[in-house]
């Protein structure tokens, strides 16, 4: 159970971070940073690692089950559109609330899921669980709060136009994030109802444990691109954006978004490792441990880029109130699975 807590924190580390180089890029709008991200992220880095990595890669996926394949893929295609939405509120309302919105939102629905899948836990495991769940989501409601107080000392710096203008823009980046999550829920289903057969096959194709957390990933996010890239595809098209991949800014802008969608696929890959490790509650422990530690890194980011540097107290104290209360939740988890 320790390892699968470490790792899941390891997997949190690694998302809370993922969208951190976005703010480096320059000469780019939003569809061609998160379109080359989205690139790399779903389709090249997962079907490097699958060749390189994986033992009877092609005869794994050639043999997945069709019952399997399409309700993977389907999950998976929600959960696609939900992480390209995520991205998109993340640039209207930054880090800090944007992770907190819509990591909310995955771990109230994503962490409950699996529970279709591999049944209820008994009754005072599952109370507790819930319980730490609420927890978890009052601590999301603060930083929630705290998000919108910062948004108000700013709207008081600014012309009554801005203020309308910014006020406007962080309800639909709050909406964006919310509808994002419900659909990013996606990959808690895709990972519980797969990784069982998956598992199998690579065992039996003689491959180490670990790898079944990179083939589970091979199939979540090629699947995802199914949307997701045509989707950009149709954007840098219709807004006439693809001659910025010209600009003299594209090394570096290659350079951050390949580690953003390398931090993205390990941090998920990590976490389905971390989800077998802990056992038949996996999905749902470690889920809720996976995203706290995604906020957690997120609010610590924002706050050293500056996205709270010109808010007063009140809103940092009860953005760290959320911060201890997601924490606190994630320990009641834990406890309720050590019930087992």
């Amino acid at each position: 159970m320790t390892i699968g807590i470490l790792f899941a924190v390891l997997a949190g580390l690694m998302l809370g971070l993922y969208a951190l180089p976005e703010k480096y890029t320059k000469g780019y709008e939003f569809e061609n940073t998160w379109g080359m991200m989205f690139f790399i992220n779903m389709l090249v880095i997962p079907i490097t690692a699958g060749f390189l990595l994986i033992n009877g890669f092609n005869e794994i996926i050639s043999n997945i089950p069709i019952d399997i394949l399409w309700k993977m893929a389907l999950a998976s295609i929600l959960w696609g559109i939900g992480a390209m939405m995520w991205g998109k509120a993340i640039n209207y309302i930054g880090l800090s609330l944007g992770f907190s919105i819509f990591i909310g939102t995955v771990i109230l629905v994503g962490s409950l899921l699996p529970f279709l899948v591999d049944g209820l836990p008994p009754n005072n495991v599952f109370v507790v669980m819930f319980l730490g769940i609420l927890v978890v989501l009052l601590g999301v409601f603060f930083n929630g709060k705290a998000g919108m107080l910062r948004q108000a000392a700013n709207d008081q710096n600014s012309s009554s136009e801005g203020a309308s203008s910014k006020s406007s823009s962080m309800t639909i980046g709050i909406i964006i994030a919310i509808v994002g999550g419900l659909l990013a829920t996606g990959f808690s289903y895709a990972n519980a109802y797969g990784r069982p057969y998956l598992h199998e096959a690579c065992q039996n194709a003689g491959n180490p444990d670990w790898i079944t957390a990179v083939m589970v990933m091979v199939v979540i996010y090629v699947s995802g691109a199914l949307f997701v890239i045509p989707y950009f595809i149709y954007q840098l098209s219709a807004k006439k954006l693809w001659s910025k991949f010209s600009s003299i800014h594209t090394p570096k802008n290659l350079f951050f978004t390949f580690i953003m969608a390398l931090l993205n696929f390990a941090a998920s890959g990590t976490f389905a490792f971390a989800a077998y490790k802990l056992g038949s509650s996996g999905n749902t422990v470690g889920y809720a441990i996976f995203n706290t530690a995604c906020v957690a890194i997120a609010i610590i980011t924002g706050i050293l880029t500056g996205e709270w540097s010109k808010t007063g107290t009140k809103p940092r104290k009860i953005l760290y109130l959320g911060l201890i209360a997601m924490i606190f939740g994630v320990i009641i988890i834990a406890s309720g699975n050590a019930l087992r």
